[in-house]
């Protein structure tokens, strides 16, 4: 009896019979995994660059007006959010600021001359105060010169985490709070020297 058992399990284990059925087990989930997170991380990157396209698409159409109202602003954000799509996961927050820069004793100051930010939910607010001193970068810190700056934001969220109804508690069970990305962009007024908006 011993020498029949011991000569099954010998030949149980010389069997070769569904090996890669069982290697194909092992590996399946790795590709998987691996296939996933190639298409998360281009979908990744091309969403970030959507949302540098959206920020430079909402500077160039402001700086193309002549005079601006927090209407027409709302209405620029959110015609421009259209550059998102098909990526819509998560709808971006955007805040525009004028900003204009003097020449005074100390020096170019940049100063806040009007601000607003229309929210993930499309309403609009009054972002930072006018008059309120600003940081620019080094190279566009010139005097008597005017300009727009658009930031955009949003949470990315990959399709395997995505929060259920945009709740982001339930995204992972509340551990994985999405990819922040965020872009900055600065341009010029194409038309006039100032752009103002007497309601934003």
């Amino acid at each position: 009896m011993i020498k029949s058992l011991t000569t099954r399990i010998a030949a149980f284990i010389r069997n070769r019979d569904g090996i890669a059925a069982v290697e194909f087990a092992f590996v399946a989930p790795i590709l998987l995994i691996l296939y996933f997170m190639t298409v998360e991380a281009v979908q990744g990157i091309e969403t970030n660059r959507r949302l540098s396209r959206l920020g430079s698409m909402v500077a160039d159409l402001v700086g193309q007006q002549d005079a601006l109202s927090a209407t027409a602003l709302k209405e620029i954000i959110q015609i421009s959010e259209s550059t998102m799509r098909p990526y819509t996961r998560s709808v971006p927050e955007v805040t525009v600021t004028a900003i204009q820069i003097s020449s005074d004793a100390k020096g170019a100051v940049p100063k806040v001359v009007w601000s607003g930010t229309v929210d993930s939910k499309g309403k609009y607010a009054k972002a930072l105060s006018a008059g309120s001193t600003v940081a620019v970068p080094a190279a566009l810190k010139t005097g008597d010169s005017f300009l727009i700056r658009v930031e955009s934001r949003l949470t990315y969220w990959p399709i395997l985490l995505w929060p259920k109804e945009g709740d982001a508690a339930s995204g992972l069970m509340g551990i994985f709070t999405g990819l922040r990305m965020e872009e900055v962009y600065y341009a010029r007024p194409r038309i006039r020297r100032e752009i103002a908006c007497a309601t934003c």
